[in-house]
């Protein structure tokens, strides 16, 4: 029988004041390389500079809880894309983070747009993408889905199931139309990730598997569809990825899968997209490889399998989403309480807890992501101090950065930079305990636009049919 302790099986264990990785900064104003945007830097003044203004001058236009998008550093790293994989097509990952004004950065960088809902396709047309450039995924899309991307000319359904397969045939059939295809398949690959962002293995809801046969025969079956137009194979490993290792296991499994597909047609399959799940720096624990490191790795392997199997290389795509919209970002926040909470042993962390929370970073306490901080409004004398930034919310599991080193007089009204926080932190983010969703605004050369505006409680109300004006009267 195991026993659980009195205060949750995740304390059973003695407390670890800080992980390995942490080590305390003899300053803790600085900001470390590889961890921000690049216009971040401290001012003269002592605050955190983004796009030409002071973190203060920022929240004094939009206040906090508050999502700032660097402009220049994200339209830099989509070109760096386009450039490193200039013989690839490129993919922004939409899901990451997409708003009207994103999608128009991501057309001018010439990259490709890869979206997975009715929301984020609706987006993209609004905002004047070619939809002949966008890639529709999804594992469940419906028919409503289906339609408008058939009717819109969207360049590539990648197909997840039987089931879609059947109703793209029928609607198809229906429109008198053509659907451009690719297979999505599951590689068997364990990615080097937590379980709910590894997406290759086996005993998951994504893809065709290829080991059990599923993926051939979704193809063969394609392939016979008169009004479907078999592209290729689309595979997809995970997500924070640091290396090409696990692709390269994976471009293996697809170009032996795209050989057996030849050897049972006689055809070619002329395309192949390995997908995304390239990772990025959140903390000094993190060394992810460059967009042009990706780009000679990937290459290698595929020309190095593409002759083992005597194929053709494919064109190639990619599809990179946090890697260009997450260290653009910086969330911004302001410090409300703190308190210092002992944990035996003469050890001791400080809790700082700000005006956000899991309604608006969802990630640490989904998978237990991990993030930096620092003191955004001024600069610090005081030595570094174990702390743990934590939301407003009823969950003591809301906690926005985990372990990070701030300065001792850090208190109310200071406001806090998170780094690295432009992909899957508004994209994610919810309305738990009613609380709006904060705004998401760029800054360029000192002027900032809003991309998204901060909800208001009216926004909030006006869904809730209950309500009534005339409540309480008499």
């Amino acid at each position: 029988m195991t026993h659980m302790h009195v205060a949750g099986s995740i304390h059973a264990d003695a407390v670890s004041a800080a992980p390995n990785w942490l080590v305390k900064p003899t300053d803790a104003n600085t900001l470390v390389d590889g961890l921000w945007s690049g216009t971040v830097a401290r001012g003269d003044e002592g605050a955190i500079r983004i796009g030409g203004l002071t973190v203060n001058e920022i929240i004094e236009q939009v206040g906090t809880p508050a999502y700032v998008i660097d402009e220049v550093d994200f339209r830099g790293r989509a070109l760096t894309w386009r450039q490193a994989f200039e013989d690839w097509k490129v993919y922004y990952a939409s899901k990451s983070f997409l708003c009207s004004t994103v999608a128009r950065w991501i057309h001018d960088a010439g990259l490709n747009l890869d979206v997975a809902s009715m929301g984020e396709l609706t987006v993209a047309l609004r905002a004047g993408f070619d939809p002949a450039r966008i890639g529709l995924h999804g594992n469940n899309k419906s028919d409503a889905l289906l339609r408008v991307a058939l009717t819109q000319g969207v360049g590539r359904i990648v197909v997840d199931s039987p089931d879609e397969i059947a109703r793209l045939e029928r609607l198809t059939a229906e429109l008198g139309v053509r659907a451009a295809v690719q297979i999505r398949v599951t590689t068997g690959v364990e990615a080097h990730t937590h379980e709910y962002i590894a997406t290759a293995h086996e005993d998951q809801k994504f893809g065709f598997s290829i080991a059990g046969g599923q993926a051939l025969v979704a193809l063969v079956r394609c392939f016979g569809s008169p009004n479907l137009d078999l592209r290729g194979i689309h595979s997809h490993i995970g997500s924070q990825i640091f290396d090409t290792n696990g692709f390269e296991v994976a471009a293996r499994r697809t170009l032996r899968l795209m050989s057996q597909f030849k050897e049972a047609t006689g055809v070619t399959l002329p395309e192949l997209n390995l997908g995304g799940g390239f990772g990025i720096a959140y903390t000094i624990d993190d060394s992810p490889a460059t967009a042009q490191d990706l780009a000679r790795g990937l290459d290698e392997i595929i020309e190095h399998e593409c002759r083992a199997f005597g194929l053709d290389k494919p064109i190639l795509s990619v599809e990179p989403g946090r890697s260009i919209s997450g260290p653009a970002g910086t969330a911004l926040y302001t410090v409300g309480t703190t308190k210092n909470v002992e944990l035996g042993g003469g050890q001791q962390r400080r809790y700082v807890s700000v005006d956000g929370g899991m309604s608006d970073n969802i990630r640490p306490a989904l998978y237990a992501a991990e993030y930096s901080a620092v003191l955004a409004n001024r600069v610090s004398p005081e030595s570094p101090v174990l702390s743990r930034v934590v939301g407003l919310h009823c969950e003591g599991g809301d906690i926005l950065v985990r372990d990070v080193f701030l300065p001792s007089d850090t208190g109310i009204g200071d406001i806090l930079a998170v780094p690295a926080s432009g992909a899957y932190s508004r994209s994610m983010a919810s309305n738990y305990n009613h609380t709006p969703r904060p705004p998401v605004v760029s800054v360029r050369d000192g002027r900032i636009t809003t991309l998204i505006r901060r909800e208001t409680l009216d926004d909030l109300l006006a869904l809730d049919a209950g309500l009534d004006d005339s409540f309480g009267e008499d």
